[in-house]
């Protein structure tokens, strides 16, 4: 060492730390990618894009139910969406082609999730009616909505509440059952609790993402006692698709 060099301990740390933060960083950056890559351009070129840094190599995760998942994939990607392009001009707004409120566009997009229940710890349903909760009841100082009429954005009514859905994880409430009447005789949809609000001293369930009408063509549960993910995801779209597609004129500009 040449004379009067010496070795500052704290600005190597410095430079270790840096050089570590860095690859963190970038390994960060390159897992995050095992969801929504690679990116389908509507550029010129067109083409996929996966940017910097590449994609990592498949990993496959062992899950508690004794199945395995490899990411990253394309299971939950929706290819077939019913969306076409206002103009010729890469990336233009895209328009619905058929029915926005089914067609899971927009405000209502959803994933394609596995068509079966979310599970506890004890490996049963989370979400079921309170009917099945054994043990469950609602705070004896809050509205009870079971029987009340429910009104959609019109004012009109779309049904009347017949059960609470309830996360037996988390112990709180995620849906409210709606008894709807439809040409083809009577049925029960599933209303997420976020977007309605319980009115107990006029005794109304006010919900203002879609019309009363629309309540009959809310996507139906294949079970009457339980809602699979991919299920929970098209209803929760229902109504996300309502708070822009349910009138012509959500869709116009406010000013």
């Amino acid at each position: 060492m040449q004379d009067g060099a010496y070795l500052d301990v704290a600005q190597v740390t410095l430079y270790v730390f840096w050089i570590f933060f860095g690859c963190l960083i970038y390994y960060l950056r390159r897992e995050d990618k095992r969801e929504g890559y690679p990116l389908d351009s509507t550029g010129l070129s067109g083409g996929v894009v996966h940017g910097f840094p590449r994609m990592p190599n498949p990993k496959t995760y062992l899950l508690s139910n004794g199945h395995t998942a490899t990411l990253p994939n394309h299971k939950n990607d929706r290819r077939d969406v019913a969306l076409a392009p206002m103009a010729p001009w890469p990336g233009a707004p895209l328009e619905p082609t058929g029915n926005p409120m089914l067609d899971g566009v927009g405000p209502g997009s959803y994933a394609d999730r596995e068509d079966v229940p979310e599970l506890n710890i004890d490996k049963v349903p989370c979400i079921v009616p309170m009917r099945l909760a054994v043990g469950t009841y609602l705070e004896s100082r809050d509205p009870d909505p079971r029987g009340m009429k429910v009104m959609g954005a019109d004012s009109e009514p779309g049904g009347i509440i017949t059960d609470v859905w309830v996360d037996r994880a988390e112990a709180l409430i995620r849906y409210l059952e709606v008894e709807v009447t439809t040409s083809a005789g009577p049925r029960r949809v599933l209303l997420p609790l976020p977007f309605a609000k319980i009115d107990g001293r006029r005794k109304r369930v006010w919900v203002n993402a879609i019309l009363g009408s629309q309540f009959a063509d809310v996507p139906a549960t294949k079970s009457l006692d339980q809602v699979t993910k991919l299920e929970e995801d098209r209803i929760v779209g229902y109504y996300g698709a309502g708070t822009l597609y349910a009138t012509p004129a959500r869709q116009e500009p406010l000013l």
